[in-house]
């Protein structure tokens, strides 16, 4: 009953401005705790070894603020609360709807609204660049901010859930391919990668069966060429269920990067009614996340 509290909280509330513009987010918290340990360890000799022993400091962290949380006497609607907080599904519609309407409105706001939740560069992004970064995103966060969060509570409890937010949080901010991170981050990002593993293949067969899609193959085919061990899984899952390739050409820190395309024979002229689409799909994942939870209370 928690989960499916906690699920039908999220898809009603999402992250209610009137709560968090008053209160730091626990995602903020997070931040500042990873943030923290950068400044405060990320330098000298044997970062590899430093990054190593903050991730598993962050990782005992997060297992030992779930324990405490779920020992809490009448702790039921305290850990639904907070479920629904970790569970990211109605903000990642909201924020990937929002470049639609932006981009209804123009290629400039278009760039404004995706750059909010992509990395690579959007000076100089096209409509259809717009478009298939929007949907990216969704596909790649779909698989971390609600299918891998509930996955890890499913595996265990709430210790799971908060453990694995804050190593994905840890990956977003020091997991980088950069001098400053290299090394210090390595950790960090290897962890994430194996976190993800199993989450981000069962992303991309909730993606597949609740949108009609039951052949395999390009799955398969183009989800081992993409540049990530796992978000080319849900993207290549939801390539063929909208018909648009997806990832190829981009640019990061000026930088042009020529990326094969996942499902190439699909359209490469996304717009605002593919992001639409994608959100669309969304939902229904959601929705067989919560038959899944309701199944999982019945047994």
């Amino acid at each position: 009953m928690i989960l499916i509290t906690a699920l039908l909280l999220d898809a009603a509330f999402g992250e209610p401005r009137i709560l968090w513009d008053r209160l730091p987010h626990p995602a903020v918290l997070m931040g500042r705790l990873v943030a923290y340990a950068d400044r405060r360890w990320n330098r000298g000799q044997g970062l590899r070894l430093r990054g190593a022993l903050v991730t598993a400091g962050l990782l005992s962290i997060g297992l030992a603020t779930g324990e405490l949380i779920h020992i809490l006497p009448d702790h039921g609607l305290i850990e639904a609360v907070a479920l629904a907080i970790l569970i990211a599904q109605k903000s990642l519609v909201e924020h990937v709807r929002a470049v639609a309407t932006a981009l209804r409105r123009s290629v400039a706001e278009g760039r404004q609204s995706v750059a909010m939740i992509v990395g690579r560069d959007t000076a100089d992004m096209t409509g259809p660049d717009i478009a298939r970064g929007a949907i990216e995103s969704a596909a790649e966060n779909l698989s971390d901010g609600v299918v891998a969060p509930i996955f890890w509570y499913l595996a265990l409890g709430l210790p799971g859930i908060v453990a694995y937010k804050l190593i994905n949080t840890a990956d977003s901010m020091i997991g980088h391919m950069t001098p400053r991170y290299r090394e210090f981050g390595w950790a960090a990002a290897r962890l994430d990668d194996v976190l993800n593993l199993i989450p981000a293949r069962l992303t991309a067969l909730l993606i597949a069966l609740t949108n009609g899609w039951v052949d395999p193959s390009p799955i398969l085919r183009d989800a081992p060429k993409h540049r990530s061990p796992n978000a080319g899984w849900p993207e290549s899952a939801l390539a063929p269920v909208l018909n648009v390739a997806l990832s190829g050409p981009r640019s990061y820190n000026g930088t042009r990067k020529h990326y094969d395309w996942v499902w190439p024979e699909g359209r490469r002229d996304p717009g605002p009614d593919d992001i639409d689409a994608a959100a669309d799909a969304l939902w229904r994942v959601w929705a067989a996340l919560l038959a899944v939870a309701v199944l999982v209370a019945l047994l």
